[in-house]
């Protein structure tokens, strides 16, 4: 792919709050973008996470700017939302500083008041202004239980999107039941939306269950099934903890179960409690170590809230077929990652909520004699792979630079 031509003016400012070195799967996407992105167009990254901007630009790397921001935990809500806010405001003047007419700003839904800044700065300034759509709000909020529909703020929200989405370029949805969730705003057409899937950060293939798997060692069960990765508003920890409540005197299966986030700090305190024996917590484990945690489960789990079809994707899905592993997922059967699970014959879909249904289908899980459901998992994640991804983002960002 040729590299940008030294006369090129228009760049590419790709927003995000979250950028290595911070550890999240939005840091790790956003800058895979942004450095590929340095193929076609000088890329300027404003990051809001300390220590980002250490590293030396490139002719193959972005520039990098940190904005001055603070990340409280994630429970400390108040204190979030406002440090939240104050990034947001900062990042709208550094992006009216540096957007010239014709460049194009890249941006996430995190914070959810981050795109509204970037599309009005993109507009004030005559740059072009793209949103990747990896959660949908108020939706979000709504399925969370922290906002009800038809509230004076929800109402508010979805004023904003219609605004906003009027004076977006284009918008990358990672999951096809996004799209109809859209275009229930006037201002948001079918030609304004790309589809591109995240992708698989692990390479696929079978990884064998090994005895010696240091997770797996201390575990004497013979079918382990796990839950990995951040457990925020979209996820129902109480479900995943009744099940294992109901296969407790089972000793062929147990709960292998590791993350952070609100939901996993609700996950600890209910162990506490129950102390249940066929549950062992783990606390995040460390990038290096992912792929050996993930070998260590006979199946994965996904346990997310109702309603969740079109608001999220989870993003550790794709990493858990490259192991080749079955999944069980927690979901309506029309969301993104359920409709894969079926299409393809990966694992089990369970209704949100049904604690009962969640044990019988860990129970057919670990009855299953179909091995061939690892080979099917890791074909599924290469059609969700790094390359195809990459091409949708370029193409999108050209057709872009060319409309000035």
């Amino acid at each position: 792919m040729p590299k940008a031509s030294m006369q090129q003016t228009e760049k590419i400012v790709v927003v995000s709050q979250h950028y290595p070195p911070d550890h999240s799967t939005t840091a790790a996407i956003m800058a895979a973008i942004a450095r590929h992105l340095t193929s076609i167009a000088p890329v300027v990254v404003l990051s809001g996470m300390p220590g980002s901007a250490s590293g030396a630009a490139g002719s193959d790397q972005p520039a990098v700017i940190e904005i001055k921001n603070r990340l409280p935990e994630k429970a400390a809500l108040i204190r979030r939302a406002t440090a939240e806010m104050l990034f947001t405001l900062r990042t709208f003047v550094a992006l009216l500083l540096r957007l010239r007419k014709g460049d194009v700003a890249l941006t996430v839904t995190a914070p959810f008041m981050l795109p509204y800044a970037v599309a009005a700065a993109a507009r004030l300034k005559r740059a072009r202004s793209v949103l990747i759509m990896h959660d949908l709000f108020p939706d979000v909020l709504v399925m969370a239980g922290l906002l009800k529909p038809s509230s004076i703020v929800a109402r508010a929200i979805r004023g904003a999107n219609a605004l906003m989405f009027r004076a977006l370029h284009a918008v990358v949805i990672i999951g096809r039941d996004t799209e109809p969730l859209l275009l229930r705003y006037k201002g948001l057409t079918r030609d304004k939306i790309c589809f591109i899937p995240n992708w698989a950060t692990l390479a696929p293939g079978v990884r064998p269950i090994e005895p010696d798997n240091p997770y797996r060692r201390p575990i004497a069960a013979r079918f382990i099934v796990g839950l990995s990765g951040n457990l925020g508003f979209t996820h129902d920890p109480v479900v995943v903890f009744e099940a294992a409540r109901l296969l407790r005197d089972d000793p062929e299966i147990h709960f292998l179960l590791s993350g952070w986030g609100i939901g996993f700090e609700q996950m600890k305190q209910m162990q506490a409690s129950a102390k249940l024996p066929n549950v062992t917590l783990v606390d995040r484990v460390p990038e290096k170590d992912l792929e050996r945690f993930l070998s260590a489960a006979n199946a994965w789990l996904i346990p997310y809230r109702k309603d969740l079809a079109g608001v999220s994707v989870p993003s550790r899905f794709y990493n858990l077929l490259a192991i080749g592993r079955p999944v069980i997922l927690v979901s309506e059967a029309g969301a993104e990652a359920a409709l894969t699970v079926t299409e393809h014959g990966l694992g089990w879909v369970v209704q949100p909520g049904d604690a009962a249904e969640l044990a019988r289908a860990i129970r057919l899980a670990a009855s299953s004699d179909d091995a061939s459901i690892g080979e099917r998992a890791v074909l599924a994640a290469r059609r969700f792979n790094f390359s195809d991804a990459m091409s949708g983002y370029a193409a999108l960002m050209r057709k872009l630079l060319r409309s000035n």
